[in-house]
């Protein structure tokens, strides 16, 4: 059984659901101890342990200490399968959270996998549904996954309560990610909801976002309000996605109370312009998100990050650990140029 530091680099969540994900796709046993401990809370929250279950479901996992508060976990995997899912969170922890720790295993099963998830779907602290939608599936497109992703219900902080539903067919071996130059910006769209809120608030976040990016690019602006029975409480956010040639890149802010929706719109555009000024192939985010998909592709890959964040760095020493990939890090200009020499299988 591998043992894993659960505080090394970033130390948070995103190592958990990395470990069990690579885990189940390479068959290997692992213990992760001292769990987030440099959190305000430590251990396992309702997120991390409905995304571990979830995990187990489809490679018929045996884990001990998976249960909030659990600072310490062992799963062992069995043999990866596809299959139709339920995952409820039972909390507004973030189900594009959860969706990510499934999505390598459920694509390295080879079969078509069905799955619905209830919790949070556009909470602080993580991605939006709609950035999934919008930006990391359009790339993972790319690499030759076909998903569809549906939302039946928003789910906000503190009740939750969201639903959607993921489909994937069976997959083949990932295409490799090789952009190492973006081509020009084509279209910027801004998509701001709000439920049981005033539609005015996305109408900011919107107008907002737009004097931010500038006119450098064209800017496209959805707006919604969204059926006040199908979300138990009020929230919205805004999501950004610029089509660029061959990738896509996005920002993201989730409204807050308190939080003027000027200041959403702007945080999200000065996000996303800071990313395409360098040239980046990739945004600050998806940097991070799409590391595991790049290291499990059939080929070498190659992107530019304007910048790597600690979470990247922290995925990048775990997937080393876990796999065979390798990642080389080279500065250029306003950018790093990312390369990954992918796992390989035995």
């Amino acid at each position: 059984m591998l043992d894993i530091d659960g505080a090394h680099g970033e130390g948070g969540g995103q190592l958990v659901r990395t470990a069990v994900a690579l885990a189940a796709v390479t068959g290997t046993a692992v213990r992760v101890h001292d769990i987030r401990a440099r959190r305000r809370r430590p251990g396992l929250a309702a997120q991390h342990v409905a995304a571990v279950r979830a995990v187990a479901a489809l490679c018929d996992a045996r884990c001990d200490g998976v249960h909030p508060g659990s600072s310490v976990l062992a799963f062992r995997p069995g043999a990866l399968h596809g299959g139709s899912f339920v995952v409820d969170v039972g909390t507004a922890g973030s189900v594009a959270l959860v969706l990510q720790a499934m999505l390598p295993a459920a694509l390295a099963s080879g079969e078509a996998v069905e799955v619905v998830l209830r919790g949070g779907t556009d909470v602080p602290m993580a991605p939006p549904v709609d950035y999934l939608h919008h930006v990391l599936l359009p790339l993972l497109a790319r690499m030759g996954v076909h998903a569809e992703l549906q939302v039946e219900r928003r789910g906000y902080v503190p009740r939750g309560g969201g639903e959607v539903r993921l489909s994937l067919p069976a997959t083949g071996l990932l295409a490799p990610f090789v952009v190492d130059e973006r081509g020009p910006v084509t279209a910027i769209d801004a998509r701001a909801h709000v439920s049981r809120l005033p539609l005015d608030i996305a109408r900011r976040m919107a107008a907002a976002a737009r004097s931010a990016v500038g006119r450098t690019w064209p800017f496209d602006a959805h707006v919604e309000a969204g059926d006040p029975l199908l979300a138990l409480g009020p929230g919205g956010a805004i999501v950004l996605s610029a089509a660029a040639g061959p990738t896509v890149l996005g920002a993201a802010q989730v409204a807050q109370r308190g939080v003027p929706a000027e200041q959403l719109g702007r945080q999200a555009a000065l996000s996303l312009r800071r990313d395409l000024e360098a040239g980046a192939t990739l945004d600050v985010h998806a940097a991070d998100q799409m590391l595991v998909f790049l290291a499990l592709a059939g080929a070498p890959s190659v992107f530019r990050a304007s910048v790597l964040s600690e979470h990247a760095r922290t995925a990048m020493w775990l997937i080393e650990t876990l796999t065979t990939a390798r990642f080389a890090i080279t500065p250029q200009g306003e950018s790093v140029r990312v390369d990954v020499q992918p796992h390989v299988r035995r």
